[in-house]
């Protein structure tokens, strides 16, 4: 797997994972989708993401 596809892949999922836990558990779960959508626009713009780190360290290619 590339890079950019895990990056895609664990923000699609952390923000399935959001909603599902607001709608059946608590709203508040909505901050973390908040999060994770202020997270993507300023990687947008500052091109740095702490995912980013990780999956490098974790060895996936560009």
């Amino acid at each position: 797997m590339k890079l950019n596809d895990a990056l895609r892949l664990l923000a699609g999922t952390m923000v399935l994972l959001s909603v599902a836990l607001a709608v059946y558990a608590d709203p508040r779960w909505y901050w973390l989708t908040v999060f994770v959508g202020l997270n993507l626009l300023q990687s947008a713009f500052t091109k740095w993401c702490p995912a980013i780190w990780f999956f490098r360290k974790l060895g996936l290619q560009e």
